[in-house]
C-alpha cells in the first residue's frame, strides 16, 4: 500500500510539473513505474517462469511498457499505479477476512501451571497429558480441556462457543483451553493433550478453511492462463488488421491495442471469489459455525434437505426415566439391579439413564456381577447374572411375540411419545423402562425456519414409528425415519439422495460418522464425539441448532454475492471493450474502469464480515 501511494505522489508530481514547465517528465513517472510495480511485475515473472502460468499481472506490465513506448508515460504509470493500489486492496481484503485467525491465535494458551507433588510450575502446554493436575487463577486462560477437580467459577467462553455471557461452571464440569477464567481459583484434571483440544481443532479447521478455494475460484484459475493466451492473440491480431480494414494509424492501432489488453485483464472476475470466500469463514467462525472449507459453504447453499439424528442433536442428548412398570410376579428392587448391572457396560445414552436412575432408586448399591455381555448396536445388551441369561433393549431384540403377550397381560402400556426399553429373560418380559429425552429449546424455532426455506427436514432414529411419529410431530420435521440402525444410516442418506437431490446430514456420534462422510455435507455438533467432528465438513461449536439458519443466510448470500461479483466484471470487461473499438475510451479511463471494478467486487465480497 505505501509503495503504491509513493507511486501515486510520483504521478501527481509528474503531471503538474509537465503542467508548471511544459516538458515531459518521463523520468519521474519511470520511476512511478519502478516503485509501484516492482512488486507486481516480480510476482507476475516468477509465476510465469517458475509455474509456466500466463496471468494478469503480465497483461498489465505489457500494456504498461507499451504506453511508455508510444510516449504515453503517463498514462502507463496510472496503469502501474491503480493497479498496485488494487493488489494492496486485495492484500488487505485477505487480511480482513483472517483476522477470525489471528484473533484465535491470540487466545492460544502458551503455558500452563501443573501441579507437582504439591507445587505448581509453570510448563508449556504441549507438556501436558493426560491425567494431570492444573490450576487456573481468575484472569487467565484455560491451558487445556479438562474437569474441574476442584472449585468453581464463572468462565467465559465466547472464543469457543461465541456465547458472550460467562457460563457458571463447578466441580465435575469440564473446561475448554482457551476460554477466560473470571472469577473463582479451580484445579482441573487434563483430558486431552494441546493438539487433541477443541481450540486446536477450531485453529486447525480455520487454517485449512483459508486454504481451500470453492469450485468458482478453482475454475477461474484453471482457465486464467487460457484466457490471457487469447487476449495477447487478440492483442497482436489488433496490433496489425486495423490500419487496414478500420482505416487506423499505427499510433493509433498500437495505443488502442495497449488499452485492449487492459480492460480485457481478468482482474476483476480472479478476485470476485476469494475475498467473498474468505469473508463468509470469518463471519461463520466468530459466530461459532467452523466450515471446513469455502467449497463446503456453496455446496450448501444448494441444500434441498437436511438429515436430523435425534439423540444429542434434536434432543440434549440426556434422556430419563419417566416410568417404570415391572409384572406382578417380579421385585423392583431386583429388577433395577438386573437392569443397571447390564446396562453399566454399555456406553449408549439410554443406558447410561438407566444406570443413573437404578442408582438413584437403590441408593448406589452396588452392582450385580454381570458375565458374557454382548451388545447389538442399534437394539440392546445381553449378559448372565446368577447363572440366567436377561436382554435389556428395545421390543425387536427382545422378541415380538413375548413382547405383546405382556402388554396384553398389562394396564400400564407405554406412552407413544417415549422410548422404551424392555427386560426380559429367554422367555418373559419382567417390565420395562420408560425414558424421554427432551428436546432441544431452540429445536422447533429452527426446523420451522428451514421449512420455510424449502429444505426438507428428516428425523432419523431407532425408536419404533409412533414413537418417532409422536417425536417427530413435536419437533416440526418434515418427515421421521423411524427404526433407523447405525448400519442402516448411510443406505438412508443413499436414499434421501436418490429423493431429494443434495442432502446434509448433522450428527453427533460416533455412529454418525459413516452418514456424515456419505451426505453431501456432514455437519456435527460441537459437543460431540472426534470421529464425528473429524468427518463433518462444518462444525456448529455452540451445538445451537439455530446456527443452521445462520449457516443457510450466509451460505445462500456468499453464494449470491459471487454470483453478482462474476457477472459484474464479465459484463465491465464486455463494456470497456465495446468502448476500446468505438474510440471513445484512453488509456487512463480504461485502467480507471477495470481496475475500479475489481475494487468494487472486492469491497462487494468483504461485506460478509458483517454476514
Amino acid at each position: 500500500m505505501i509503495l503504491a501511494i509513493i507511486a501515486g505522489l510520483l504521478i501527481l508530481s509528474g503531471w503538474l510539473l509537465e503542467h508548471l514547465t511544459d516538458h515531459s517528465q518521463w523520468f519521474i513517472f519511470l520511476l512511478a513505474y519502478i516503485i509501484g510495480g516492482y512488486a507486481k511485475a516480480k510476482e507476475g515473472w516468477e509465476e510465469t517462469v517458475h509455474e509456466r502460468k500466463l496471468n494478469v499481472e503480465l497483461l498489465m506490465i505489457l500494456a504498461a511498457i507499451g504506453a511508455a513506448c508510444i510516449g504515453n508515460w503517463q498514462e502507463g504509470a496510472v496503469l502501474i499505479f491503480i493497479f498496485a493500489l488494487s493488489g494492496a486492496l486485495e492484500s488487505y481484503a485477505t487480511a480482513r477476512s483472517s483476522h477470525a485467525l489471528s484473533e484465535l491465535l491470540a487466545y492460544k494458551p502458551e503455558t500452563a501451571r501443573l501441579i507437582l507433588n504439591g507445587s505448581e510450575t509453570l510448563v508449556p502446554v504441549e507438556q501436558l497429558t493426560i491425567g494431570d493436575k492444573i490450576r487456573v487463577k481468575p484472569g487467565e486462560r484455560v491451558s487445556a480441556d479438562g474437569t474441574i477437580i476442584k472449585g468453581e467459577t464463572t468462565v467465559d467462553q465466547s472464543t469457543i462457543t461465541g456465547e458472550s455471557v460467562p457460563v457458571y461452571l463447578k466441580t465435575g464440569e469440564d473446561m475448554m483451553a482457551g476460554t477466560m477464567n473470571i472469577e473463582g481459583s479451580v484445579v482441573v484434571r487434563v483430558n486431552k493433550r494441546s493438539h487433541e483440544t477443541v481450540f486446536s481443532r477450531i485453529l486447525q479447521m480455520v487454517q485449512t478453511a483459508q486454504e481451500e478455494k470453492v469450485p468458482a475460484q478453482q475454475f477461474i484459475e484453471k482457465v486464467e492462463p487460457h484466457y490471457v493466451k487469447a487476449v495477447l492473440l487478440f492483442t497482436a491480431i489488433m496490433l496489425v488488421a486495423p490500419p487496414f480494414i478500420m482505416d487506423w494509424t499505427w499510433h493509433l492501432t498500437f495505443y488502442r491495442a495497449m488499452i485492449l489488453l487492459v480492460v480485457t485483464s481478468p482482474c476483476a472476475l480472479v478476485a470476485s471469489t476469494m475475498p467473498a470466500v474468505l469473508s463468509a469463514i470469518a463471519f461463520g467462525a466468530r459466530q461459532g459455525i467452523l466450515v471446513k472449507g469455502g467449497g463446503h459453504l456453496e455446496l450448501f447453499s444448494s441444500i434441498n434437505a437436511i438429515a436430523f439424528d435425534k439423540t444429542g442433536t434434536l434432543t440434549v442428548g440426556r434422556p430419563e426415566v419417566t416410568r417404570v412398570h415391572v409384572e406382578p410376579s417380579t421385585d423392583i428392587q431386583s429388577f433395577l439391579a438386573i437392569a443397571g448391572s447390564i446396562e453399566h457396560e454399555s456406553t449408549h445414552p439410554l443406558a447410561s439413564a438407566i444406570v443413573r436412575y437404578a442408582e438413584t432408586q437403590l441408593g448406589h448399591k452396588a452392582w450385580e456381577t454381570a458375565l458374557q455381555i454382548q451388545t447389538k448396536p442399534g437394539f440392546g445388551v445381553s449378559g448372565i447374572i446368577n447363572g440366567i441369561s436377561y436382554k435389556v433393549g428395545k421390543a425387536a431384540y427382545i422378541g415380538e411375540e413375548i413382547i405383546e403377550t405382556f402388554l396384553q397381560d398389562t394396564v400400564k402400556r407405554p406412552e407413544t411419545d417415549q422410548t422404551v426399553v424392555y427386560v426380559a429373560t429367554k422367555d418373559k418380559v419382567l417390565g420395562y423402562f420408560a425414558l424421554r429425552d427432551q428436546m432441544r429449546k431452540e429445536a422447533q424455532e429452527a426446523i420451522n425456519t428451514l421449512n420455510h426455506h424449502g429444505i426438507a427436514t428428516i428425523m432419523l432414529t431407532g425408536d419404533n414409528e409412533r414413537t418417532a411419529q409422536a417425536i417427530a410431530q413435536e419437533a416440526g420435521v418434515t418427515d421421521a425415519i423411524s427404526n433407523c440402525l447405525p448400519d442402516n444410516k448411510v443406505t438412508h442418506i443413499k436414499a434421501l439422495q436418490k429423493k431429494h437431490g443434495k442432502v446434509a446430514m448433522i450428527g453427533d456420534g460416533i455412529n454418525d460418522t459413516p452418514a456424515l462422510a456419505t451426505a453431501d455435507i456432514g455437519i456435527a455438533m460441537g459437543g460431540g464425539t472426534d470421529a464425528a467432528l473429524e468427518a463433518a465438513d462444518i462444525v456448529l461449536v455452540k451445538n445451537d441448532l439455530k446456527k443452521m439458519v445462520n449457516l443457510v443466510h450466509f451460505s445462500k448470500k456468499m453464494n449470491r454475492i459471487i454470483k453478482q461479483n462474476v457477472i459484474f466484471a464479465l459484463a465491465m470487461i464486455a463494456f470497456l471493450i465495446v468502448n476500446t473499438f468505438l474510440g471513445d475510451l484512453s488509456l487512463t479511463l480504461g485502467v480507471i474502469g477495470h481496475e475500479g471494478s475489481t475494487i468494487l467486487v472486492i469491497l462487494n465480497g468483504l461485506r460478509l464480515l458483517r454476514g
